[in-house]
């Protein structure tokens, strides 16, 4: 990280609106909520997205140098959660769309595996399924070998990427994502893959029952997530 290339000022704007917002009676139980070792001020999810996007559209960055750097001053350097999340806010903003190539997927690992947890795993995995839209052959390769990684938080990363994609979802990577991590015990793996396949039910349900069927080492876990607005009656619907 080039220290140059840091907005500060985006820094300092961030960290000093969470302060002027935050709500000390809210930090002790959201930080005990979400494990995190942390501490929180207190600033709910409401707020808190309409500061970030507040600042964020005061104090554009100039560069793809200057976006990636300035997310990692604001993640690695973290004094409390939230401003993690403003990093994450950064990331997905529209307008930086255009950064959002298989050349940001080293910035979206660290963040990952720095982050190890599900509230700021799962938020990156979004903008992981972004670059694998935007620059699929480019960054289908990384993506496939980060399922077999070491970490759960890439191999998890690499199963949700691409929920909400319907019918752009590259099939074959789901599947095999799912596959190589069928025999894994963790509750955030299992739970990743059932996610995975439930949200693609609503594109291909055929193909979810059938893959489901088909898979006798998937989890229990993992099984009922898949099938669960499957196996809802005919009334009660399936859109949620």
């Amino acid at each position: 990280m080039d220290p140059v290339s840091v907005d500060h000022a985006l820094v300092q704007a961030v960290r000093a609106g969470l302060g002027e917002i935050a709500d000390p009676t809210k930090a002790p139980q959201m930080q005990a909520y979400m494990k995190s070792a942390l501490p929180f001020r207190g600033v709910t999810a409401v707020p808190g997205r309409a500061l970030y996007r507040r600042l964020i559209d005061a104090h554009p960055l100039g560069s793809a140098r200057s976006w990636q750097d300035t997310v990692r001053e604001l993640f690695d350097h973290a004094g409390f959660r939230e401003e993690r999340y403003a990093a994450l806010a950064i990331v997905r903003h529209r307008r930086y769309a255009q950064y959002r190539r298989a050349d940001a997927l080293p910035l979206l690992a660290h963040v990952t595996c720095t982050g190890a947890w599900w509230d700021l795993v799962d938020e990156t995995a979004h903008a992981v399924g972004d670059v694998l839209r935007a620059d699929r052959a480019a960054a289908e390769p990384t993506i496939r070998a980060w399922s077999t990684d070491e970490s759960l938080w890439l191999r998890r990363a690499a199963i949700i990427c691409q929920l909400g994609h319907r019918g752009d979802t590259d099939i074959a990577l789901l599947s095999d994502a799912i596959v190589v991590n069928l025999d894994d015990p963790d509750f955030f793996v299992r739970k990743a893959i059932g996610w995975a396949l439930r949200d693609y039910s609503k594109t291909d349900a055929v193909f979810v029952r059938d893959f489901v069927a088909a898979q006798t080492r998937l989890s229990g876990l993992s099984r009922r997530e898949a099938l669960k607005w499957l196996d809802r009656p005919a009334s009660q619907g399936s859109s949620r």
